[in-house]
């Protein structure tokens, strides 16, 4: 049936990816703000590493050349938080490193505290994407009981 559907000339899929990525921007804008986390809250970013403005110490570009999870929990600094990207100090391997982060790059955005999780489209990628564990931070046991998940998968006619 949505096989005879015209494709739209309106960009839904980006306008809402636009819109989730906020999301992630406005909860960073309160932590800054705070300046510490609220209760157990913690954070799992993923994000393309090679993607458009991302700055990252090119020993990590090396260690994960196209995505990487962070975790914003017990250990970081700095946090700034802009119109289109956030900045935070994180320790790797005890070398600490400042990274740049457009909202554009971010894959994915999970808060095990209250098992809240949003998914991005990455640009140009046709499969789902991969990440190896994140190592900045502890491990956290996962939640076994139900999640808030929003996926937003959209695919465009060509």
């Amino acid at each position: 049936m949505s096989e005879n559907l015209p494709d739209s000339l309106i960009p839904y899929d980006e306008i809402v990816q636009e819109a989730l990525r906020a999301v992630v921007g406005r909860v960073l804008r309160q932590i800054e703000s705070a300046g510490a986390l609220p209760g157990t809250h913690h954070f799992y970013i993923t994000f393309k590493t090679q993607a458009v403005g991302v700055d990252i110490p090119e020993r990590l570009i090396e260690r994960f050349p196209d995505e990487m999870t962070i975790v914003i929990q017990h250990r970081y600094w700095d946090l700034k938080v802009e119109e289109a990207k956030f900045s935070v100090g994180l320790s790797f391997n005890q070398v600490p490193s400042m990274l740049n982060i457009p909202f554009s790059a971010i894959t994915g955005f999970h808060d095990p505290a209250v098992n809240f999780e949003l998914r991005f489209q990455a640009n140009d990628a046709e499969e789902e994407p991969h990440h190896d564990a994140a190592e900045n931070d502890e491990p956290i046991a996962k939640s076994e009981d139900g999640s808030n998940v929003v996926a937003v998968d959209f695919k465009r006619k060509k």
